[in-house]
């Protein structure tokens, strides 16, 4: 019955936020609190809330000051270069912004946190999407594809889980999947290609100067052609693509567009010009010793945004309006964690989790005993979405590796099978990074997860057939 409960409690999630019908935080606290009582558990439900609580407090605390951080950054200016030098290396085409996304995203995820990627690709790349009208689901999707991928480095989390669940050393799963996991970061460049060209055929090329700068009695259309941009009248629709794609009334759009592109007005008055190195120091600073471990990952956000705030803005009420003009970020954050909270603790608490997976497990026929690398990598993309990486590395994958003992296969290649999934995982509605990406770009949770799961699971699978064909699964 705990199994049955615990999926259609998860479906009934997704359904409801996936065709709007309940915001994410609503969704998270009021579906799980229904299913405990459902279950004839819910005087327990203050216990299970508060566990979960105490376990993401230190993950909400780090995402709220670490989105301070960075938004003082943003406002400071740090990475106005970054965008600008962007911007022209992709000179305006709407596929090249979409691959310098996934390889933005591929390459800041080698510090190891998904929040911090998530927080400075956004920062980087939302003012282009905007400023060129571009899909942001698609900006989420790739960034959290290939942060999924890149996740499944040592000190990611997934692979460290698997070597310690196993006992076996992370350096033996991770090198020898390396390979794989290079054919799955090209999975999501060309990935990122065919979503490129998709905008870029709705909306066409601009070139530098009509991208940094919009006259007020116009706004861009798109022309028929595959590689312009014209300039109409206001209101005019966008011709990409045949014309399907209309342009939405000419006035919001534009003031919208000139809004959002704030981040490269090189007159705004919270630039801080002089402290540009300091503010890159003090930046690479803090990745460096989050890499390092040398102090908790809350508290060094925690510091690093009392000495941005104070360096940057030494007068108290500056001080007072930059933490209010974020408010809003943190606030939409810090309560979906807290939201999440509710989700993960009553799943974990009532059972629900454990039993779905001992179901799943069971379900696997004897006869495939001998696949049992196959068996995981297939089980580890639904069972890494609808669970915590704790849940299924240290509660889950011993059983499959026991299982596949049994009939001679290895551990290690059980353990390199297992990581596979995180391409999907980081998209998952227990993930608190995928909250900091969709609440930074402004997308629904809904949309984001009705556009990326799909991709998502193809790059796994891909992933895994690489290393089937490369015999190192």
């Amino acid at each position: 019955m705990l199994t049955i409960l615990g999926f259609a409690m998860i479906a009934t999630f997704l359904v409801l936020i996936m065709t709007k019908k309940m915001s994410p935080i609503a969704a998270l606290v009021l579906i799980p609190a229904l299913f405990c009582v459902a279950v004839g558990q819910g005087a327990n439900l203050g216990d299970y809330v508060i566990e979960g609580v105490g376990t993401l407090a230190p993950t909400a605390a780090m995402l709220m000051f670490a989105i301070v951080y960075f938004g003082v950054m943003i406002d400071v200016g740090l990475f106005d270069p970054i965008v600008r030098a962007i911007l022209r290396f992709c000179k305006a085409d709407p596929m090249r912004i979409v691959i310098g996304t996934a390889l933005l995203a591929a390459i800041v995820s080698l510090d190891g946190d998904g929040s911090t990627t998530f927080m400075i690709t956004v920062s980087a790349m939302y003012p282009l999407y905007k400023r060129l009208k571009m899909s942001l689901v698609v900006m989420t999707g790739v960034a959290a594809t290939a942060n999924g991928v890149m996740n499944t480095l040592p000190w990611g989390g997934p692979t460290a889980r698997a070597a310690t669940a196993l006992k076996v050393d992370a350096a033996d799963i991770f090198v020898p999947m390396i390979p794989a996991l290079a054919v799955g970061l090209l999975a999501v460049i060309l990935l990122a290609c065919v979503l490129g060209r998709r905008e870029r055929k709705r909306l066409g090329v601009l070139t530098l100067d009509e991208v940094l700068v919009t006259e007020p009695e116009t706004v861009l259309v798109g022309a028929g052609g595959g590689d312009r941009l014209t300039k109409g009248p206001k209101g005019a629709g966008a011709g990409g693509a045949g014309g399907a794609d209309a342009a939405e009334d000419g006035d919001a759009q534009d003031g919208d567009a000139e809004e959002e592109f704030k981040g490269l007005d090189p007159d705004r008055p919270t630039l801080r010009p002089r402290l540009y190195w300091f503010n890159a120091g003090l930046t690479i600073a803090l990745l460096t010793a989050m890499i390092m471990e040398l102090m908790p990952i809350p508290v060094l956000f925690l510091l690093g945004a009392a000495l941005a705030l104070t360096v940057n803005f030494p007068h108290m009420p500056d001080q007072r309006a930059r933490i209010a003009a974020h408010a809003d970020n943190v606030l939409n954050v810090s309560g979906m964690v807290f939201a999440a909270a509710v989700f993960t603790g009553v799943l974990t608490g009532t059972g629900m989790v454990e039993h779905m997976a001992d179901w799943l497990v069971g379900a696997i026929p004897e006869a495939m005993g001998p696949h049992m690398a196959l068996v995981t990598g297939l089980l580890s993309l639904p069972l890494t979405y609808f669970m915590s990486n704790d849940g299924f590395y240290f509660g889950v994958l011993p059983v499959l590796a026991e299982a596949g003992a049994a009939h001679g296969v290895s551990p290690l290649e059980i353990a390199r099978a297992s990581i596979v999934g995180q391409p999907l995982h980081m998209s998952s509605p227990l993930v608190p990074a995928v909250y900091v990406l969709v609440g930074m770009a402004k997308v629904e949770f809904g949309d984001h997860t009705r556009f990326t799961v799909k991709w998502a699971v193809l790059t796994s699978l891909v992933v895994l057939g690489a290393g089937i064909l490369f015999g190192i699964i």
